[in-house]
C-alpha cells in the first residue's frame, strides 16, 4: 500500500484578460419583419446572443423582437440584451451546478449495478454504493461495520496523481489499474477502470470494479 501520493494544490485561477478588440462595441443592424434595428453590443455580447437563438432556434432578429417587446419602445434595448445574456448565462451556469455536485456523483453511484466508489485526491473513499458494500462485507467481514470502517485501508497500483494526469492526456478514457483493501490483517485485491467525477470541485474519481 504505497500509494501517498496526493495532486499538488492549485492556486486560484485569474480570470483571462480580454482581447481588446472585444472590449469595443461593434455596431450591427439586425432585421425582422421589414424593421431594421441598429444596435451597438460588444463582441462577447453578440456571440451570448447567437448561441441563444440558436438554442430556442430563433433567427437573430427574432430574439431581439422578443426582448424589445419587454421595455418598449423607449426602453434601452442594448442594456436588456445585455441583461438577457446575463440572465441565460446564470441559468446555464445554475443547471451545470446542479449536474455537477456530490449529489450527481452518488446518484451515479446508486445507478451503476457493479461495485462502485468515489475517490479523493487523497484516496479516502468519499461515497460508494450498495454492490461495493456487498463485495466488502464478503471479503473483508469487518470493513463496513461501525467503528471498523474507519480501518478500512485502500491502495492502488498507480497513485491518485498518475491517474488524473492519464486522463487529461487521453481524452478522459477509462483508466485501469489494481488495488487493494484491507482492514487489519485481511486484504482483498481487485481491478477497477477509474474516470473523473464530473464534478468541478473537489477532484473526484469513479472507481468501477470490474472483477468484484
Amino acid at each position: 500500500m504505497s500509494d501517498k501520493a496526493a495532486l499538488p494544490a492549485s492556486g486560484e485561477r485569474l480570470p483571462e484578460p480580454p482581447a481588446s478588440q472585444d472590449l469595443e462595441p461593434e455596431f450591427r443592424v439586425v432585421a425582422r419583419n421589414g424593421q431594421r434595428r441598429g444596435i451597438r453590443l460588444e463582441r462577447g455580447f453578440w456571440d451570448a446572443l447567437k448561441q441563444m437563438a440558436g438554442k430556442d432556434k430563433l433567427t437573430l432578429g427574432a430574439l431581439v423582437d422578443q426582448v424589445a417587446a419587454t421595455v418598449g419602445e423607449n426602453g434601452n434595448l442594448a442594456s436588456a440584451l445585455r441583461v438577457a445574456c446575463l440572465r441565460d448565462a446564470n441559468r446555464e451556469s445554475a443547471a451545470l451546478r446542479r449536474l455537477t455536485s456530490t449529489d450527481m456523483v452518488n446518484a451515479i453511484l446508486s445507478a451503476c449495478p457493479a461495485p462502485a466508489f468515489a475517490l479523493e485526491s487523497t484516496r479516502k473513499i468519499l461515497g460508494f454504493n450498495p454492490p461495493f458494500q456487498n463485495l466488502v462485507r464478503r471479503q473483508l467481514p469487518a470493513g463496513l461495520h461501525d467503528d471498523a470502517r474507519r480501518d478500512l485501508k485502500l491502495a492502488l497500483d498507480l497513485n491518485v496523481a498518475d491517474i488524473f494526469e492519464r486522463l487529461r492526456a487521453n481524452g478522459n478514457q477509462p483508466v485501469a489499474t489494481g488495488f487493494v483493501l484491507g482492514v487489519d490483517e485481511r486484504r482483498y485485491r481487485g481491478q477497477i477502470n477509474a474516470v473523473r467525477a464530473p464534478v468541478a470541485a473537489p477532484e473526484l474519481l469513479l472507481a468501477f470494479v470490474v472483477n468484484g
